[in-house]
Order: C-alpha cells, then sequence, then structure tokens
C-alpha cells in the first residue's frame, strides 16, 4: 500500500476504466510504493522506471484533481534570476493575493535562460505547492503534463515566447506600450530616435519593436537601422548600447530603452560624456520600476502593470486548481508615465 492517501486517488483512464495508482503500478510492473515516489517527486526510482510510470500516469490521464492533497499553502514562485527592481514587483504582486488566501510563497531561482533545467519538476512535485507561477520561462509539455497529473497548474507570467493556446499566461501590451513611447518622442518633435531593445527571443522585446516602428511608420519617419541595438535587459547593456549611439556623427536626440534597467544605462552613458538629459538627450524607459522615479532627472517611462499582472496570476494559479477557466491568456495595458527625462530636442 502506499504511503501517500491520496496517491490512490483514481482518474479516469484511457480505456474507459479507473485508472488507480495501483493499476498504473500493475502495468508498470513495479510495487504501488514505486509508483507513489515518482508521483510525488520523490528519489530512489531509477531515470527509467520513472519515466515509465510517468508515461502511464499520462496515457491513463492520471488526475488528482478533486481530491483531498497532501498540498495545502505554498506557491511557487519560479525566475530565471532574481536580480533587480523588476523581480521585486512580482514578488510583491503574488505575495499579496496569497496571504490573501493564507498562503505563502517560496521562490526559485532557476539560474537558466529562458528556461527550467534538470531536477525541476521533480523538486517542485516534492514540495506539492497548490500551483506554480512562471516567471519568463516557459514550460516543457512534458513538464507541464507532470505537473497536470498532480493537479498543480501553472502560470506564466510575461511569457519568453509564445505559449501555445494550452498554457495559461499573464502579460501585457507591448506593442502598444512600443507605439506609445514612440509617439511621445515623435510630439515631442523627435525624428531621429534611437532604439535599445532586448534580446530578439525574447516575445516582449519584438513586441515593443514592433511598436517603435509603427510609430515611425505612421509619422512618416524612415526607420534607420544603424540606430538600432539590442542588449541584456541590464544597466550595463544600456550603457554599452548607448555609448556606441551617443558617439555616431549624426547620433540620436533621444534614446528608447527597452526597459528601465537599460535606461539607467544609457543615464550613465551620458553623463559620462557630458550629454545632459533631457537638453542634449531624451530618454524612454519602460516597466516603471520605484527606482524610476529617484533617478536625477526622474525619468519618463512606459508603465508595465508588474504587481497587477502577478496579482492576476496568482488569482489565475488557485482557481486553475479547482476549476476550469474558459480565458486563461490575458493581457494588461500599458500606459505612458511622462517625467523629468524627456523635452523637445535642442535646436540646431
Amino acid at each position: 500500500m502506499s504511503d501517500d492517501p491520496a496517491a490512490q486517488t483514481a482518474g479516469h483512464g484511457a480505456g474507459g476504466g479507473r485508472a488507480t495508482l495501483s493499476r498504473i503500478a500493475r502495468e508498470a510492473s513495479v510495487s504501488v510504493s514505486t509508483a507513489s515516489k515518482v508521483l510525488n517527486g520523490r528519489p530512489g526510482v531509477s531515470p527509467d522506471t520513472r519515466e515509465i510510470v510517468e508515461r502511464l500516469l499520462d496515457r491513463h490521464g492520471y488526475s488528482r484533481r478533486g481530491a483531498e492533497l497532501a498540498q495545502g499553502s505554498l506557491i511557487e514562485l519560479v525566475f530565471e534570476y532574481i536580480d533587480s527592481s523588476w523581480s521585486l514587483e512580482i514578488i510583491r504582486g503574488v505575495e499579496k493575493v496569497a496571504r490573501q488566501h493564507g498562503m505563502s510563497v517560496t521562490l526559485t531561482e532557476t539560474g537558466a535562460r529562458r528556461s527550467t533545467g534538470e531536477g525541476w519538476v521533480e523538486s517542485i512535485i516534492s514540495r506539492k505547492p497548490v500551483g506554480v507561477i512562471l516567471v519568463f520561462s516557459d514550460i516543457d509539455p512534458a513538464y507541464r503534463r507532470q505537473l497536470h497529473t498532480r493537479n498543480i497548474p501553472v502560470v506564466v507570467v510575461d511569457p519568453a515566447g509564445d505559449p501555445g493556446p494550452e498554457v495559461a499566461a499573464i502579460g501585457s501590451t507591448n506593442w502598444s506600450g512600443g507605439m506609445a513611447a514612440t509617439r511621445h518622442l515623435i510630439e515631442l518633435g523627435h525624428r531621429r530616435i534611437g532604439l535599445i531593445s532586448g534580446p530578439q527571443d525574447l516575445m516582449c522585446s519584438r513586441a515593443r519593436v514592433s511598436g517603435y516602428r509603427s510609430a515611425l511608420e505612421e509619422a512618416g519617419i524612415p526607420l534607420d537601422e544603424t540606430i538600432l541595438r539590442r542588449g541584456e535587459f541590464i544597466p550595463e547593456a544600456g550603457r554599452v548600447l548607448a555609448l556606441e549611439l551617443l558617439q555616431l556623427e549624426d547620433r540620436p536626440t533621444a534614446i528608447f530603452a527597452g526597459n528601465d534597467m537599460q535606461a539607467f544605462g544609457v543615464y550613465e552613458a551620458a553623463r559620462s560624456l557630458g550629454i545632459s538629459i533631457p537638453e542634449q538627450l531624451s530618454v524612454v524607459g519602460y516597466d516603471d520600476v520605484p527606482p524610476a522615479k529617484w533617478v536625477g532627472p526622474a525619468l519618463t517611462t512606459i508603465r508595465q502593470p508588474l504587481i497587477e499582472m502577478a496579482e492576476e496570476a496568482t488569482r489565475l494559479v488557485l482557481k486553475l486548481r479547482s476549476e476550469t477557466v474558459d480565458n486563461i491568456r490575458l493581457d494588461l495595458a500599458t500606459s505612458l508615465v511622462v517625467r523629468g527625462s524627456t523635452a523637445a530636442p535642442p535646436t540646431p
């Protein structure tokens, strides 16, 4: 007999029968105890045996849905890296909703670029969270099936790629944000607007660049590829790439940075070259993290509702555990926040 009462929960088998853990163990030619170890992410099972049991769990559509689980009051929040004010805003949003439901939040840092890494799903399963919120990372379909089997729903915040329609995701209107940032600079009179975007493989980066391009086209301003740069969403990338742009013979009069971290790097580059903001260079960021209000001059930026996105993701992951939700994709609106870093371009 399994040492986990929940492990005996039945689901509907592929052939219409009840897919109990005993039946799955029998088909896998293992003990119920071994099958229970796989189900609960415990060690002591060979990789080959684990794969066989997982395959049978998936084939039979085994699910703990509706059962009283050992799971209780934990939400797992997974980042690639926890290294900026951006991350802290997400944490605040998740913790706010978790507290309202009497739950706690555990943080996991994968250290992997846009992926979760080996052993990740087993460790998640062993902790038995009520749900998982992934930040940026897209989840491998095999991992998603494993978590679904244990009735551990997953919601992606600000997805890196374009998740399939079955993946729950909360994002924001990145194209509109890129459009609004660029329009603002155009309305101030800028025509030579440099762009420092995030990595090309991030969906949010591509959408913001597309909004930038659309605003230029709308205003009849030709796109100049020589003043476009791409880099990581970190201050150092903003600094290095801004130095390249600001040392061009015909340098831009404004720079739209892919996020606030990059914009702070643009500030540093401008200071090192003796270029004043906004008198000689206008700068627009993206995200509206708290330090954007504290830098001098305060940063004009696109507000991405990070806390609200995290709150919605947490509400959704809790709903998905106990009910069917028709709309599992949501993009929240972005907005322009005008501060002191933008002005009309300098007079020739």
